[in-house]
């Protein structure tokens, strides 16, 4: 059952069209995915998958699956091939347009999908900080984060005020898709639904007015600012914006993609004192005219010349520098195993070794899950790689990898270990040539060395 006063103020909003908003709501939403471009080729991928894929309008590697498939139960899922991603949730990250080398911030990016499709556009190239305020759904980002296999991503997790005083006019580009109402999740969350009342969208409105200041302070001139929500609440859709513009002159709406099934936003339904006539450049979906969910954006731009190579005062530093003895142990685990050139500064996190971006800023002091690609751990005198590199590397990037059935894969992601027969040492682990982690081969028996907190029982 839908809130009263949810119904009566969208028939108002939507007039002609609200029945066919309320029958959406009685018919089964649509399941999409987005392939990770990091990892797959998307004709090969088209070539192989076994699901029925049809194309998103608005992003390139976006897929809807059909009814009968079940892409999170696949072992591609687990090699991180594709995000599992609602269709609508793809747009903001397009309109972000990230590219390689950029400085870029989702900032609240939890669980990952937005954070993950940014890091595919910029190629492993530039500097990705996803941050995320709540500690647990911080380490579901960070896990999503590995598994999609990034390097060049930094996972926190702070205030949006606390990193605005430590990222002044740092980034080119800042996604932020705001903690909201959740209306257009409705149909998808029936906790959503239950949780609604008008109190609510107020506060969320007042809470993303701070959000959206915090990101102000940290966007450089001449950058990107995306705003996006998940609701059809103008109070926090096109009234967020239009108080944003209020209290900052220096930005300015940019025109939002045209889609065929998307609408553009209302300035009517904004207090006359503060509607623009620039509103209507932003961007709604509806339920019931695209194959999604709810969302609301808008792109923004800040006045001035982009910066050049922005240094943050301190430098890059983590923790001590790695003793001559670790760093020994690195080295000869590299050159027994891989065949990779590394961009970016090795950092010692504890006994953690990470390969940070190059220009990494300096994180003491904050509260960082993840400074970049964790690499592996020491182990007294010897080295012991991450999941997180094996899902980072391609099989071109190992010196020895071997290869698992489907079947097989299945039986690994549980924790089985397998009889093989091959030289000693290290394997790096794939199915249909994607990686999926570490095996250690002795003796005639690859040892799993799947992470014990991952494995789950896959049939």
């Amino acid at each position: 059952m839908l809130p009263q006063e949810f119904t009566k103020r969208m028939q108002g909003m939507l007039q002609e069209e609200y029945p066919s908003f309320l029958q959406c709501f009685t018919q089964e939403r649509e399941q999409s995915l987005r392939l990770n471009a990091l990892k797959a080729d998307r004709k090969a991928f088209l070539e192989k998958s076994p699901f029925s894929l049809s194309g998103v309008a608005w992003e390139e590697n976006g897929f809807y699956y059909g009814r009968e498939d079940t892409p999170g139960k696949h072992v591609w899922h687990e090699a991180g091939v594709y995000y599992i991603q609602e269709a609508s949730a793809m747009a903001p990250a397009v309109c972000l347009d990230p590219k390689p080398g950029e400085r870029i911030l989702d900032l609240c990016a939890a669980p990952g999908g937005k954070s993950t499709q940014i890091a595919a556009a910029m190629q492993g190239k530039g500097i990705l900080v996803c941050n995320e305020i709540h500690p647990a759904r911080a380490r579901i980002l960070s896990g999503n984060v590995e598994r999609m296999g990034i390097a060049n991503a930094l996972v926190t997790n702070e205030t949006p005020g606390r990193l605005a005083e430590r990222f002044f006019g740092y980034f080119h580009r800042i996604l932020v898709d705001a903690p909201c109402s959740g209306e257009g999740m409705f149909r998808k969350n029936e906790e959503a639904c239950r949780e609604w009342s008008p109190e609510n969208v107020r506060m969320c409105a007042a809470r993303q007015d701070q959000i959206l200041d915090s990101a102000a302070k940290m966007l450089a001139p001449g950058g990107r600012l995306v705003y996006s929500t998940c609701t059809f609440a103008p109070e926090e859709d096109e009234g967020s914006v239009a108080r944003f513009l209020q209290r900052h002159p220096d930005f300015g709406v940019e025109k939002a993609p045209e889609w065929e099934t998307a609408d553009r936003g209302c300035p009517q339904w904004v207090p006359p004192g503060l509607a623009t006539k620039s509103l209507a450049d932003t961007l709604r979906l509806w339920p019931h005219k695209s194959r999604g969910e709810g969302h609301y954006l808008a792109v923004m731009k800040k006045e001035g010349n982009p910066p050049g190579n922005v240094q943050l005062a301190g430098g890059c530093r983590v923790d001590k520098k790695m003793t001559s003895g670790q760093w020994e142990a690195w080295e000869k685990f590299a050159a027994e195993n891989l065949q990779a050139d590394w961009e970016g500064d090795f950092l010692k996190f504890g006994e953690q070794l990470y390969l940070a971006p190059q220009d990494m800023p300096d994180l003491r002091g904050m509260k960082v899950l993840r400074p970049g690609l964790h690499l592996g751990t020491w182990k007294k005198d010897r080295f012991e790689p991450a999941h997180a590199l094996a899902l980072f590397l391609d099989k071109k990037k190992a010196r020895r990898v071997h290869e698992l059935g489907e079947n097989a894969c299945r039986e690994w992601i549980e924790g089985m270990a397998i009889q093989a027969e091959g030289e000693k040492g290290w394997y790096l682990m794939t199915v249909d040539g994607y990686s999926i982690g570490w095996g250690k081969l002795a003796g005639g028996i690859m040892k799993n060395h799947y992470p014990k907190g991952l494995r789950k029982k896959m049939s």
